[in-house]
C-alpha cells in the first residue's frame, strides 16, 4: 500500500473506504452525515473537517492506546470529539499518511467490535 500521494491527500475516502469494505461482513453507511463503517456496530467513521476538525478518521481502539498514540504523536493522532470518552482515537488523513500502517489501525478497530466469529476469520488469512 504504501505512502501517500498528493491524490491521496486531496480524497483519502476512497482508499480508506476499500480498507474497511475489505474485513468481513463491514458495511458501510453514512451516520452524522459522514461515510461509516459498521461490523454490528461502528467500528471507523469518516471526519471530513467534521465540527472544524481536521480531515481524519475516528475509531475504535484497544484501551490505553488513544492516550498513547496522542501523547507520542500529536501531529499525527488525536483524541476526537463524542467518542474520545469511549477510548476512539482520531486519526488524520490532512498529513504524511502511511497507509500500510492505517490498514492495521482499521483492522485494530475492527477487532474491537466485530464478533469473535469474524475476527477469527481475518487472523486464519
Amino acid at each position: 500500500m504504501g505512502r501517500v500521494t498528493d491524490d491521496d491527500v486531496d480524497d483519502p475516502l476512497p482508499r480508506l473506504r476499500q480498507l474497511c469494505l475489505a474485513l468481513p461482513e463491514a458495511t458501510e453507511r453514512l451516520s452524522h452525515g459522514e461515510p461509516t463503517w459498521f461490523v454490528g456496530r461502528a467500528f471507523v467513521m469518516y471526519s471530513d473537517h467534521h465540527h472544524g476538525g481536521p480531515l481524519a478518521f475516528w475509531c475504535a481502539a484497544a484501551p490505553g492506546v488513544q492516550e498513547e498514540q496522542v501523547e507520542h504523536e500529536p501531529d499525527r493522532f488525536f483524541r476526537p470529539p463524542y467518542v474520545g470518552t469511549r477510548g476512539w482515537l482520531g486519526v488524520r488523513l490532512d498529513v504524511d499518511v502511511d497507509w500500510d500502517e492505517l490498514a492495521q489501525i482499521v483492522v485494530d478497530a475492527y477487532r474491537q467490535i466485530a464478533p469473535r466469529r469474524l475476527v477469527e476469520r481475518i487472523e486464519n488469512r
